[in-house]
């Protein structure tokens, strides 16, 4: 619900990250914590039909972006989401209060994504996308820089702290969250 300045009664906010730094384990404490709701993508696009079919390279859905946008329009304008994708670019930026940008150390997500039974290349592209910060670029270009916050998620104190972190954000919900 939009209050009558304009401003959403409740944030939204965007964790994003290379597969397998744990946006969907922390999206999910953070909705318990905080009762916003959780989006992930992901399963909106499966179970929805956003997608223009499977590639077999990347072992993924090939999702539309225009439709995912389309379908996420009003219930974005009403605030209160925790969006989780691996990507960030195609969303509007008017939609987000924080974009949450997870890195996790390379040793660890490749053994994260190994026991997922990710293929090799698809494996090694997700690690160098780590390595070299992809997704923190991609935030930076697309989101004003005040918004982007990158933070550690080895384990799960890291996610503990980064719940706790984010829920007093939106408690006092002003300006992102300092890392």
């Amino acid at each position: 619900m939009v209050q009558k300045s304009g401003r959403r009664q409740s944030p939204n906010i965007l964790v994003t990250g290379t597969p397998g730094t744990g946006k969907t384990a922390m999206s999910t404490a953070l909705a318990e914590a905080t009762q916003l709701r959780h989006i992930n993508i992901g399963d909106l696009v499966k179970k929805n039909n956003l997608h223009d079919g499977w590639d077999d390279e990347l072992d993924s859905y090939i999702i539309d972006e225009d439709l995912v946008c389309d379908e996420l329009e009003d219930v974005m304008e009403e605030g209160g989401n925790i969006v989780d994708y691996h990507g960030c670019d195609f969303f509007p930026e008017r939609w987000f209060d924080c974009v949450v940008v997870l890195q996790t150390d390379n040793t660890i997500l490749y053994d994260r994504l190994s026991k997922r039974g990710y293929k090799d290349s698809k494996l090694s592209n997700n690690v160098e996308c780590e390595i070299f910060q992809v997704l923190l670029e991609e935030a930076k270009e697309s989101y004003a820089e005040d918004k982007v916050v990158a933070m550690e998620s080895n384990n799960i104190e890291d996610i503990s702290r980064n719940v706790a972190t984010l829920t007093d954000w939106i408690r006092n919900w002003a300006s992102p969250p300092q890392s």
